[in-house]
């Protein structure tokens, strides 16, 4: 909530499948390329296919919002009416994830970078 959207992240059934109409797409290769997370950066951009999306209620891109705090963002936006879709947590590097739905479903991601 404090800097923008910086990544968004996309529910794929096949990540094998998956990497190829990326990176003709965004014309870069993935940065990381784990079974869990494939990432791809364009300028300050991050363009992410995660293939456990769908089991985590995903269901379409989510962007995620660079949050200073993610704590207290997520306190605030609960505050105004959005409900948790996925606790805060560490997904590697001290990098934290979290994410909340609004009143129409819709699902928008917090990250708080190390």
């Amino acid at each position: 909530m404090d800097q923008g959207i910086g990544v968004i992240t996309y529910p794929v059934s096949d990540l094998a499948q998956a990497k190829t109409p990326y990176r003709t797409l965004l014309g870069v290769e993935p940065y990381t390329d784990e079974a869990y997370y494939v990432g791809f950066r364009v300028g300050d951009q991050e363009i992410g296919l995660d293939p456990h999306g769908h089991r985590k209620g995903m269901t379409g891109p989510v962007g995620y919002w660079h949050a200073n705090d993610i704590q207290t963002s997520l306190q605030l936006l609960l505050e105004a009416g959005a409900l948790v879709q996925q606790a805060v947590q560490d997904v590697g590097g001290r990098k934290l994830i979290a994410s909340v739905k609004d009143a129409d479903g819709n699902i928008t991601g917090l990250l708080q970078s190390p």
